[in-house]
């Protein structure tokens, strides 16, 4: 008889997200006059840019004639979209990565969670807390956590490193070595980030105890500080040490289009084995990867009117940021984030849990945000608010806040 991973079985409850979209759809159902702004989940919300609809219009004329149709795509990925990844994304800022050192995939979301498919299960991995949720459950479901308590919602074998107001939600080395280390800058959820010099210590580390660094780095598009690095190859050493990944949905709108991508450097080795290597077959074996049409899509990001109109789409959500940020400030919350990242991180008022927060914010005033409990044991007490809403939508949630 066939059996099961019962790995699966350890993940408590169902996935955040998908429990908050329970919650908005019976409060819709049992108040079907009340209209909700969700500033919850990380979707965006402008359409696609006027050069990438022009492009996939065009590319799909192509899959019409049999001299320019395309049916499998390559399994790193087609070259000019990874030449142009490379020369705009890290030869423009002086880092030392090619065109074959990058895999493209269908979005970061996947690739952060079947990267983990090519280390062993003993390894032992370290997570910033609060912190995205696929990191952790995807590593649930390989066998590689250990037991779950769920008084203190954490996992035997997971390494958590807090990221509080105290620290100001800046991780700090774990008082035992990990194997694995996941960063993500800017940070999902806390929306905060490290100075290039901060991150190089990490580097640092992470090749002294011989640990891989899995960078996220889904949001570097919103940083606008000078000081805080757009990719963890902008620091001395990280191609013996790092693994990055990327994606086209936050900056370039694909989240229903679907496009990303993974940098793994040759000189990534464990003894003499590449781990560029295992991920190139493990591309071959269960490919990912993005059709023809999406990844022309994604070349058009690169052209000069590309990158002004997602410039331009960039600015726009950082605004409702900034509108939120003021908001929440001046109804008297304590805010964080918001500056190098589309998130705002806000403490929950009177001792209120995050859950609790969440149901008054939403029968109160109609909106829905992310409970901090979920991204971690360290998000207890804090609350989640995304800038991808539509300006109007924004501006209105800030209103009925500050009448709440």
């Amino acid at each position: 008889m066939f059996k099961i991973n019962d790995n699966y079985l350890k993940l408590p409850g169902s996935y955040l997200f998908s429990n908050i979209a329970k919650k908005v759809a019976a409060f819709q159902q049992a108040n079907p006059d009340k209209e909700v702004i969700k500033l919850g989940i990380g979707d965006v919300t402008l359409p696609l840019a006027p050069k990438i609809i022009d492009t996939l219009h065009e590319a799909v004329d192509e899959m019409g004639k049999a001299e320019t149709f395309h049916g499998y795509a390559p399994d790193l990925g087609y070259e000019f979209l990874r030449t142009a990844i490379a020369d705009h994304d890290y030869k423009s800022r002086g880092c030392d990565i090619s065109a074959d050192e990058i895999f493209v995939s269908d979005g970061a979301k996947c690739d952060s969670g079947n990267i983990q498919e090519i280390f062993s299960v003993d390894n032992k991995i370290a997570v910033c807390d609060p912190v995205y949720p696929v990191y952790v459950d995807t590593n649930v479901m390989a066998g590689r956590t250990g037991t779950y308590d769920p008084k203190a919602e954490t996992w035997s074998d997971v390494i958590y490193m807090p990221c509080t107001a105290e620290n100001n939600f800046i991780p700090e080395f774990p008082r035992e070595n990990p194997d694995l280390i996941y960063l993500c800058i800017p940070n999902n959820p806390t929306g905060t980030t490290i100075t290039k010099s901060q991150l190089q210590e990490w580097v640092d580390y992470a090749n002294k105890i011989g640990a891989v660094i899995i960078y996220d780095a889904a949001y570097e598009a919103y940083i606008t500080e000078e000081d805080v690095p757009h990719t963890i190859f902008e620091c001395e050493g990280a191609r013996t040490c790092a693994i990055e990944l990327r994606s086209f949905s936050k900056n370039a709108g694909f989240t229903g289009t679907r496009l990303g991508f993974t940098v793994i450097p040759k000189d990534l080795k464990c003894g003499d084995v590449s781990l560029h290597s295992l991920w190139a077959r493990r591309h071959g074996t269960k490919y990912n990867g993005a059709p023809y049409i999406i990844q022309k899509a994604g070349l058009a990001c690169y052209t000069e009117e590309g990158k002004a109109q997602l410039k331009e789409q960039v600015a726009y959500y950082m605004n409702n940021a900034r509108v939120i940020k003021e908001g929440l400030s001046n109804a008297g919350f304590t805010v964080f984030g918001g500056v190098n990242a589309p998130y705002i991180w806000l403490k929950t008022p009177d001792k209120m849990t995050s859950w609790e927060f969440f149901d008054y914010l939403l029968e109160k005033g109609n909106i829905v945000g992310t409970p901090g409990s979920g991204f971690g044991p360290s998000g207890e007490g804090y609350f989640r608010l995304t800038a991808f809403g539509s300006h109007e939508n924004t501006l209105r949630a800030m209103e009925r806040i500050k009448n709440l």
